[in-house]
């Protein structure tokens, strides 16, 4: 009889549970995972099924074949029997310094334009000076509650959405960035929670949960997000860097959004704008 590892634990039923979710997700049939996992299609029925427990490093393959986020991952391996692999470490602790370091030296070299640390779910962790200064210029960005999160700020009525020009096509292409960039590819709960809130908004389609092209900005290759104060109208686009090969929960769901001049006007008006200093009324 085989030797059990230290770190199983009595396995749960939720196990073939979670494997089925994933391989429908994916679109993977039995066979087609079993051949990609390197293992039968008869052990995968039986591990499904409840019948077997696999061994940590078949779940492994398993679950790297069906690229399974990591905080999921974690999920699988609990339901197996066995110790979680990815830390889950906050984004700031200790474990995370030479991520957090980087990050700390992106966010000041984007300055002067807006730069924000984001977590899957949209919600600030972190921003450069010019992010406040830059949203703070059209509301009072202090008195909305903690942790912000920047997709409730661009939709609410009472946030930045009166000043966002074509609001709907910005709301739309937004909604279908939540679809696109969601970690693994597939919405967890949170997220259509997340989805939800924003559909309750006073002038939110409900047909813009249908995943489609949102047209595109005449001659420019993305659709920028302009801003309109004092009679002008500045435009932004935004790069998102993501950690590479992340081996941590909260390492693979960091993102960090840099604002950048669409146009050389709003290049040039930036500056002026930012020192003004002044709110919107």
């Amino acid at each position: 009889m085989g030797t059990v590892p230290s770190d199983h634990t009595h396995p749960s039923n939720d196990l073939g549970v979670l494997l089925r979710h994933w391989r429908e997700v994916r679109g993977a049939s039995q066979l087609g995972l079993a051949l990609e996992a390197g293992i039968s299609q008869r052990h995968l029925s039986f591990i499904e099924s409840g019948r077997s427990v696999p061994s940590r490093q078949a779940l492994t393959s398993i679950v790297q074949s069906l690229d399974v986020p990591l905080r999921e991952r974690n999920a699988v391996f609990l339901a197996a029997g066995y110790a979680p692999v990815y830390s889950e470490v906050p984004w700031n602790a200790k474990e995370m310094q030479s991520i957090t370091r980087a990050l700390d030296r992106m966010l000041r070299q984007h300055n002067p334009f807006p730069a924000i640390v984001m977590d899957r779910y949209w919600n600030v962790l972190t921003t450069n000076a010019s992010s406040p200064r830059f949203f703070g210029s059209f509301i009072d960005i202090a008195a909305r509650k903690e942790p912000r999160n920047m997709l409730h700020l661009l939709f609410d009525p009472d946030g930045m959405r009166p000043f966002v020009v074509d609001w709907e096509t910005v709301a739309r292409s937004l909604i279908q960035r939540v679809y696109r960039e969601t970690i693994g590819r597939v919405l967890d709960e949170r997220s259509s929670s997340l989805l939800d809130e924003l559909f309750a908004y006073p002038g939110v389609d409900a047909s813009w949960r249908l995943r489609g092209s949102v047209g595109s900005a005449p001659n420019l290759p993305m659709i920028p997000m302009s801003f309109k104060k004092h009679g002008k109208i500045l435009s932004y686009f935004s790069m998102v860097t993501s950690v590479g090969a992340p081996q941590s929960v909260a390492a693979q769901e960091l993102r960090i959004e840099c604002m950048f001049p669409a146009d050389e006007e709003t290049e040039a008006l930036h500056e002026t704008w930012m020192s003004g200093g002044q709110r919107l009324a």
